[in-house]
């Protein structure tokens, strides 16, 4: 969620809840079938620390593919009319193949919201900082946390760093150096965060993010988007919610699948007149449509 100022305050919608303990990965069945495509398939720049971003896989036979349906053809057309007056970026990155097989309006900024937390939680450690502290920061989406590492660990600071490490070229610190919320993302830059997370990154982050609890620290209902529409896949999550400056935002990034093949980003701005059920539900319409 996004924090309003430096100082501690908890985010919008609720009040927080219980401690609840970072969970094991929500570990059931994941397709093996390709999720949807458009055309032409597109590659994103590989994460630093490998010559492909990531480790080189093992010599062995690969698998003959299992028949399934036809893959479902994702357009911008397709995806701006699921949100209705506002805004729709999309990514699905095939870590087997290399390749996006879904972008769409995956340059477009936004504010990241909660999404930030994710370079927060990645210099708390590097710099050898409280790892169940960072681990409850993400699952539970903590913004008391948030701000406090954010202060501590080097605030607008934070942004610049990895977005040189990573070769972040769409993302930028808050003008207000206390809202951290107000970090400027991209899908596609999202997407580069999660291929160095997954291949290079603390393992303890994804850890928290496969334990993602259904209701942030501050109540709100956080399994909108990836988690409700995956149909039983394997999936990490960091969700991300704010409103309304001037308009409300709904984020769901993460993990698909076996191996975490797929990495999904979809980030959204809908009318502040449209409520967070809403929103939510158009959310996860999205991810729906993406997955096929």
């Amino acid at each position: 969620m996004r924090k309003l100022s430096g100082i501690f305050l908890v985010g919008l919608c609720l009040g927080a809840i219980g401690a609840v303990v970072v969970t094991a990965s929500h570990t059931t069945s994941a397709a093996s079938e390709p999720i949807a495509v458009t055309e032409p398939v597109t590659t994103i720049t590989a994460a630093p620390g490998s010559p492909t971003g990531e480790p080189a896989p093992e010599a062995t036979p690969t698998p003959a593919p299992k028949a399934g349906p036809a893959p479902v053809k994702v357009d911008a057309g397709t995806l701006d009319g699921l949100v209705h007056g506002g805004e729709v970026s999309a990514v699905v990155f095939d870590r087997q193949r290399g390749a996006a097989t879904v972008s769409v309006h995956a340059d477009r900024q936004y504010t990241s919201a909660s999404l930030v937390k994710l370079l927060i939680a990645l210099s708390v450690l590097q710099q050898n900082g409280p790892v169940a502290d960072v681990q409850r920061m993400l699952s539970r989406s903590d913004d008391e946390l948030a701000s406090r590492f954010w202060a501590d660990y080097g605030g607008p600071s934070i942004v610049t760093r990895w977005a040189a490490k990573l070769h972040l070229t769409g993302t930028r610190p808050p003008s207000d150096p206390g809202r951290w919320g107000d970090t400027s993302i991209t899908a596609a830059d999202v997407v580069r965060i999660y291929q160095y997370l997954v291949a290079h990154g603390p393992s303890a982050i994804m850890s928290a993010l496969r334990g993602a609890t259904e209701r942030g620290s501050d109540g709100f209902r956080q399994y909108f988007g990836i988690p409700d529409a995956t149909d039983g896949r394997a999936w990490a999550v960091k969700q991300g919610w704010s409103c309304c400056r001037p308009t409300r935002t709904l984020h769901t990034s993460g993990v698909v699948g076996e191996d975490s093949r797929y990495i999904v980003v979809v980030l959204t701005e809908h009318p502040a007149r449209v409520d967070y059920a809403t929103a939510s539900k158009r959310v996860t319409d999205i991810v729906s449509t993406l997955l096929g």
